[in-house]
């Protein structure tokens, strides 16, 4: 009897649909695919989801700066994102948006009953600061000079009565759960910085603005004088997409989950009012919350006025979807800022992919064309995407250094996926690329000797692994290599430049 395999649910944050994706997005998209395209080949079941945050006063107001009603305007920019999955080869299993009124809409209309339920959400007059660019009212602790920390603009003083979540009473509870790791923030940093947030005291939020001041979003269930906040309705897709209205087999199997992957400037949704909420509702809180940083452009924050919005279909069209998704894994630090120019991808796209990996594939396969070498690819079912029992220990290669090199390239590069490092994974994939070049240059497999065969057989088979540690980063270029090892036929993966 086969055992049942064990579930691995992986969500992005929801794009807010207020301006198309950018390459922000992009990158925080390519981070959720490789995770959960290495733990497919772990023999997870996973489950990845991502979507399109559409409620909001800034999505309503944008949509009038461009001549459309909500509605139009959403369609378009949420169609934009879903396109993302075919250009950047995004293995998501699902697409969940905050219009969607059959699935996403019961699910936020019960979460707001049953925090009321609960008796945690009352009703207030309020007075206080509201930033337009964080759709959120914020206290003077958020402010840096007198702006929003964040987004650098001055908060609107605003006075309404707005239905309130009482977010203080699960102050110590989120604060114990993220210090035992029971809530884990990754990295360290992020986790330092809300526990020291938390630790200042949560003050209850406002969970619904009035009718008149916010017509774009979900009415509040008992009460259509009021709309549901866009954070109460936004976070709750994270259940709303797998049945939690229904209470599903798929959602019970799903919940908690896993990974959920967010950018820094979120991280109080997610790590404050988020685990609150799932308190208040007495569900699980999910296992890890992985925080990125943010990409700038040559130094400077990507913005509308300054014109340095990186579109990621451009990138995809001008150098192909692996290109990028290299690039981002590699060059921007997976927990921190990093930046982009178009010098610094050209000059990793022609060292590292052109004349690395694309250089040493050319060379192993033109060899092995040339030598008539009759090395076969082990088995041939695939289940995932990856070869069936794959790992580096399968294919046992008679040469003793290239057996201990690939077994600490093994080692290095699961310690890395397992704690986020992309980059480092990335880097111990192309040192290995390094020591193949360079056992070329020292063995000369062109020349005819009595090793011959043998050296490029053991290339082959090295080959064959860096194409499958290539698998959850690059999976379109891990085929082709796969391909041209069978075959024998080189082609160019990467033309320069």
């Amino acid at each position: 009897m086969s055992r049942e395999k064990e579930k691995f649910y992986i969500t992005t944050s929801i794009m807010y649909t207020n301006s198309p994706p950018h390459i922000g997005f992009a990158f925080e998209s390519i981070q959720a695919d490789v995770i959960a395209r290495y733990h497919r080949f772990l023999g997870e079941d996973v489950f990845f989801l991502t979507g399109t945050d559409e409620h909001g006063t800034k999505v309503a107001k944008a949509a009038e700066e461009a001549g459309k009603n909500p509605k139009e305007f959403v369609n378009e920019i949420s169609k934009k994102v879903m396109e993302l999955k075919e250009i950047l080869n995004l293995s998501n299993n699902d697409f969940i948006r905050t219009t969607d009124q059959k699935r996403h809409w019961p699910a936020v209309r019960k979460v707001w009953l049953k925090l009321k339920e609960a008796g945690d959400i009352y009703k207030k007059k309020y007075q206080g600061f509201y930033c337009s660019g964080c759709e959120a009212f914020i206290t003077k602790k958020d402010l840096v000079d007198g702006k929003c920390a964040i987004h650098q603009i001055e908060p609107e003083a605003i006075e309404e009565e707005n239905y309130f979540f009482k977010l203080s009473r699960y102050s110590k509870q989120i604060a114990d759960a993220i210090e035992k790791n029971k809530l884990k923030v990754v990295p360290e940093t992020r986790k330092n910085e809300i526990l020291s947030f938390i630790k200042q005291g949560l003050e209850d939020v406002s969970f619904s603005r009035p009718r008149e001041n916010l017509r774009w979003g979900i009415p509040v269930p008992d009460d259509e004088t009021q709309t549901i906040y866009v954070w109460a309705d936004a976070l709750t897709n994270y259940i709303s997409a797998i049945g939690y209205f229904e209470e599903s087999e798929k959602f019970k199997k799903l919940w908690p989950a896993d990974v959920h992957c967010i950018g820094k400037d979120i991280l109080r949704f997610h790590a404050a009012i988020w685990p609150g909420m799932l308190l208040s509702l007495k569900l699980p809180l999910p296992k890890t919350i992985f925080v990125h940083g943010f990409i700038t452009v040559g130094g400077q924050k990507m913005s509308k006025s300054l014109g340095n919005i990186i579109d990621p279909l451009e990138l995809v069209r001008k150098y192909g979807t692996d290109a990028v998704r290299y690039f981002l894994l590699r060059e921007i630090p997976s927990t921190e800022d990093g930046d982009f120019t178009y010098e610094k991808f050209e000059k990793r796209y022609n060292s590292d992919l052109a004349a690395g990996l694309g250089n040493l594939v050319a060379r192993v396969i033109t060899l092995a064309a040339r030598s008539n070498s009759k090395f076969q690819m082990g088995p041939s079912r695939r289940l995932g995407g990856w070869w069936e029992g794959w790992s580096p220990n399968s294919k046992q290669i008679p040469n003793l250094k290239f057996q201990t090199i690939i077994n600490k390239t093994w080692e290095n590069w699961k310690n890395a996926l397992d704690n986020f490092k992309f980059n480092e994974a990335l880097v111990s994939i192309w040192d290995l690329i390094s020591f193949c070049d360079g056992y070329i240059e020292k063995e000369r497999p062109w020349e005819k000797s009595n090793k011959q065969l043998s050296i490029i057989n053991d290339l082959l088979s090295v080959l064959a692994n860096i194409s499958q540690f290539l698998q959850p980063f690059l999976p379109e270029t891990s085929e082709k290599i796969l391909k041209q090892i069978k075959t024998k036929k080189p082609e160019i993966l990467f033309p320069r430049k």
